[in-house]
């Protein structure tokens, strides 16, 4: 019925008390004026195809049926949209303004129909159509849109740049503080190499801005010189008339500058053994700063925090590494409140409840947030519908708790989660999972019907395009080789992923059973380094969870002297060998790990 809207047959409809124009009450419509707006389609579809039977001329009716497209969209009718979108096609459109319409109005339709990158194949008009601002605008807001959905934030961030130039000032404020902050989880290598080949004066500056302010954050005087000389090469660019708020507020922010640092930890008794590797790294991290003036002092945590807190601050300590222990903490804050002023502090270890304080961060390789970067990491490789597989035990549910929220956030959807026990039910658990039981069931019911010679292989699920699994390691080596033998003949593998909990320290022969398994940890523990190799002889006993200590301990010291920019400017991100580091506004440090994969036995970074 669509397609027949351009020949003469049109119901009726009542004459509108007032029209586009704010014109007074008429009693009959005459021809529709060609300076007809496309702007906007506050009336519904009813309205427009009316108006566009009244209307004899082409361009006129043309615009009529092209805001009866937009009022469907508008109206969620994508489908009687795109009917009448094509139905267009075969009239003749001069006027350029139409044409862009017809493009941005069918790539709304593919949008929501089809993907973003549908959508992005045909929303394109050419740098020589003449076109009002308001259009250039839409479209470039649009592809902007389509861009961030399709995870290429250079190019959404090229798109924001080109939509401010057709905005009035306060707008473009707006857009340039989104551009910004679309900006912050780029890497300064990224951000070099696509602003040194690019052309574009406002887009290039805005990826050399976000260099500068990464490489430098922590150096104010440096940053400041370098932010400098970037406004005298680009006295025009937004950015150079107004900063972003961030940036202007990392400026004014007096970084720690300690002469004598404390450290607090076990040095005795039962946690020595944990405080040892993390204790070391310090040490590593210290000695590797020759020219530093700086003093350190360790407080043994063993015989109380609170005693251990009161020596170092009676010490003269300017800033406090530690304590380790969750119930430390706890004891600390109440204690810490009373000084005035407070002497900074950087825990290493997270708790659940505290109220955040400009001089308190907290520090910890913790699991639940290795989980939201793993849920970050698989939006991120285009995964829809993961399947997760977690142990029955706290750190499984509060990982694939903090998994399922993460996820919830990046795509309205809950992960479906099965958490398994040890032994045969785990075998239980994957089966059920995969859908495998119930395929079995089938079979078996069809095998009682027709007879037990029937041969059929059983099916497992089609509907998940990856599987997580929050398991030890020593459950792993069983939980993998379960899934592999459950997923039927019939169905594609899956990508198979799993935390740095799952890691350990194997042989080639056994980790072929791991091929293709992509595994997230530290960045050192990937990284086959000369430091690596060197702690590895110094202690050769010990595993990897301890080599993470020490990293975190390595890392601690040289987090002290940024702290305070960081967090004033959540973009910037410390490449430690923990992990990329930045700092929330609550004062958590939070990571985001590298990713390797199992090939022939040998694990390969990403």
């Amino acid at each position: 019925m669509l397609k027949s809207l351009n020949t003469t047959k049109f119901i009726s409809v009542a004459i509108l008390s007032v029209v586009l124009f704010g014109c007074g009450t008429r009693t009959q419509v005459p021809t529709a004026p060609k300076a007809v707006s496309l702007a906007s389609a506050p009336q519904q579809p009813s309205h427009y195809l009316a108006e566009a039977a009244r209307t004899q001329e082409a361009e006129p009716k043309a615009r009529y049926l092209l805001l009866a497209a937009h009022a469907y969209i508008n109206g969620g009718n994508y489908a009687a949209a795109q009917q009448l979108l094509e139905a267009m096609k075969t009239r003749q459109m001069h006027n350029q303004s139409l044409q862009a319409e017809h493009i941005y109005l069918t790539a709304r339709v593919l949008e929501q129909t089809a993907t973003a990158g549908a959508a992005l194949t045909i929303l394109d008009y050419p740098d020589d159509w003449s076109l009002p601002n308001w259009q250039r605008a839409a479209y470039h807001q649009f592809k902007a849109r389509l861009y961030q959905q399709n995870k290429q934030p250079i190019e959404q961030v090229r798109e924001l740049a080109r939509l401010s130039r057709y905005l009035p000032a306060q707008q473009q404020a707006e857009v340039n503080d989104k551009l910004w902050q679309a900006l912050q989880p780029l890497q300064e290598q990224v951000l070099e190499r696509v602003a040194r080949d690019d052309k574009d004066p406002d887009f290039s500056g805005w990826l050399q801005l976000a260099y500068i302010v990464k490489h430098f954050a922590v150096e104010p005087s440096q940053l400041v010189t370098s932010l400098g000389e970037w406004q005298r090469r680009h006295p025009n660019h937004p950015a150079a008339m107004k900063l972003p708020s961030d940036l202007d507020r990392a400026l004014n922010t007096k970084p720690f500058h300690p002469g004598n640092v404390a450290v607090l930890l076990p040095l005795s008794g039962a946690r020595a053994n944990i405080a040892y590797a993390i204790r070391q790294g310090i040490l590593s991290s210290y000695l590797a700063e020759a020219d530093s003036d700086m003093a350190i002092n360790f407080f043994d945590t063993a015989e109380g925090a609170a005693q251990a807190y009161q020596a170092a601050v009676a010490g003269g300590a300017e800033f406090i590494i530690g304590p380790l222990l969750q119930t430390e903490i706890d004891e600390l804050h109440g204690l810490a409140a009373q000084d005035s002023p407070k002497v900074p502090q950087l825990f290493l270890n997270q708790t659940d409840k505290f109220t955040p304080s400009p001089e308190q961060f907290y520090f910890a390789l913790s699991p639940a947030q290795e989980a939201m970067d793993a849920a970050e990491k698989l939006y991120q490789d285009g995964i829809t519908t993961p399947l997760l597989l977690a142990s029955n035990d706290a750190i499984g549910q509060r990982m694939a708790q903090s998994f399922g929220q993460t996820w919830q956030r990046l795509t309205g959807k809950q992960a479906e989660v099965h958490f398994y026990d040890a032994g045969d039910q785990m075998k239980l658990t994957v089966r059920e999972a995969l859908g495998v039981k119930d395929s079995q069931a089938r079979i078996a019911r069809i095998k009682a019907l027709i007879g037990n010679k029937t041969e059929a292989d059983f099916r497992s699920r089609r509907d998940i395009d990856a599987i997580y699994m929050l398991s030890s390691a020593q459950d792993l080596a069983l939980l993998k080789p379960f899934i592999d033998v459950n997923f039927s003949v019939f169905a594609e593998p899956v990508p198979l992923y799993t935390s740095s909990r799952s890691r350990q320290d194997i042989d080639t022969r056994q980790a072929q059973e791991l091929n293709n398994l992509v595994v997230s940890d530290i960045p050192w523990l990937l990284a086959n380094s000369d430091e690596h190799q060197r702690v590895a002889a110094l202690w050769p006993g010990w595993n990897n969870s301890q080599k993470r200590l020490y990293s975190m301990g390595y890392d601690a010291l040289q987090l002290v002297g940024r702290l305070a920019q960081m967090r004033a400017f959540p973009g910037y991100q410390f490449s430690g060998r923990s992990g990329n580091l930045s700092v929330a506004d609550d004062g958590i440090i939070q990571r985001r790990l590298s990713w390797a994969r199992y090939l022939r036995g040998h694990l390969r970074p990403l």
